[in-house]
């Protein structure tokens, strides 16, 4: 039940969710059934009868105590876990997932008209599972560090802040997301601000004809990752909406209102969208670094002259590859340091065209000197790397 990069977000089923009875909050449940649209029948007391949203799982109820103080308690609570285990409805899974892992829920809605007897087709499920995976990483890369482009930039670090994610089924256009409060609700939140930041970015847009509003949202971690993200739910739909609901084991984040109301795109501000995509392309600018990499590949045309070189960062920029175009006396030093297991070292300026995945005016290359144990390590590294094998073939007929 993994929201991560190139995974789908399967929904795994009840048996993958096991929340402790003894750790269990009643007071949490009790929040937890309400936001999932479980009803509660009688007045205030001891104890609370909940019955499933819509009137589903007939001859399925719960009775949760208002609090542990009573001696039967922690039955009770066992009692109502084990139904919600049984229970084939989407909401009981959804409380299950909650208790066990406290997490902060975002919730997406894609309006689209039915396909037959109500039912979702593939391609649309794909859709939104997509379309919400990248705004997942849009907050997550926010979190990082704010940019109006991140292109290859703090990728890997991005994802690997999505790891612990889990997804509910897809089912009507709806789709929810649960990200562990650890260690994930600065995701969630730097999203809340992002999200809020465009709407209100989009709607001055509408009344003044003005961009500069989107150029203010980069600080609340607008990006364009963000509004393809919104572009990609929105397209093909007759509006999305995407609402938050914080853990309430966790309580509300510092700034973030207690029920944030949910933020709604519709196909009108497509145009707005896209305008503010290009802009924040167009204006991140190049970065002066100092990157220091293992050579993985090098290409020229000839025997002799300018080469390109790709290396994997080791140090020095928020990507885990970067190509760049050298001389030939460079392109020499770069295939003698791969050849006897050294990194590079080398100075310029990461472009935001392609991604940051190019490094213009590259200079000033020299191998970087390393321990044993270390230049053993690259070695295995690099000659595991399938790309190896190309290098091999362009450095022995760039030597001839």
């Amino acid at each position: 039940m993994r929201l991560t990069s190139g995974s789908s977000g399967e929904a795994g089923g009840p048996e993958t969710v096991e929340p402790v009875p003894a750790q269990v909050d009643p007071a949490v449940l009790g929040v937890l059934l309400h936001r999932h649209g479980w009803q509660r029948r009688g007045g205030a007391g001891r104890y609370a009868r909940w019955t499933p949203p819509g009137g589903g799982g007939r001859g399925t109820s719960l009775l949760v105590p208002e609090s542990r103080a009573y001696p039967d308690s922690e039955d009770l609570i066992g009692e109502a876990l084990t139904a919600l285990a049984r229970s084939a409805l989407p909401s009981a899974r959804e409380v299950l997932v909650s208790l066990a892992v406290p997490s902060d829920e975002v919730r997406w809605w894609r309006e689209t008209p039915p396909g037959p007897a109500g039912a979702t087709g593939w391609s649309e499920q794909e859709r939104l599972r997509g379309a919400a995976h990248r705004m997942l990483l849009a907050g997550a890369l926010a979190v990082r560090g704010r940019a109006g482009y991140y292109g290859a930039r703090h990728r890997r670090q991005a994802l690997a802040a999505l790891e612990g994610v889990l997804v509910g089924s897809a089912a009507g256009g709806r789709l929810t997301a649960f990200v562990p409060v650890e260690p994930g609700r600065p995701v969630v939140v730097r999203l809340y601000e992002a999200l809020y930041a465009v709407r209100e970015a989009i709607d001055y847009r509408r009344t003044t004809g003005g961009m500069e509003a989107f150029d203010a949202a980069v600080a609340a971690g607008a990006s364009r990752e963000l509004t393809e993200s919104v572009v990609a739910l929105v397209s093909g739909s007759e509006g999305v909406r995407v609402a938050l609901e914080w853990a309430p084991a966790a309580g509300v984040p510092a700034g973030c209102a207690a029920r944030p109301e949910p933020v709604e795109f519709s196909p009108g501000d497509l145009p707005a969208l896209r305008e503010a995509g290009a802009r924040y392309l167009g204006h991140e600018p190049a970065l002066p670094v100092r990157v220091t990499g293992a050579v993985v590949r090098l290409r020229r045309s000839g025997p002799r002259g300018p080469g390109t070189v790709r290396l994997r960062v080791l140090a020095g920029a928020e990507i885990p590859y970067v190509r760049m175009e050298l001389d030939e006396e460079a392109y020499r030093i770069a295939g003698h340091a791969h050849l006897v297991g050294l990194p590079i070292r080398v100075i310029g300026r990461l472009e935001s065209r392609g991604g940051f995945r190019r490094l213009a005016g590259a200079s000033g290359v020299v191998p970087v000197q390393v321990d044993d144990a270390e230049r053993d390590r690259l070695m295995k590294s690099i000659r595991e790397n399938v790309e190896s094998i190309a290098f091999f073939e362009e450095a022995c007929a760039g030597e001839e």
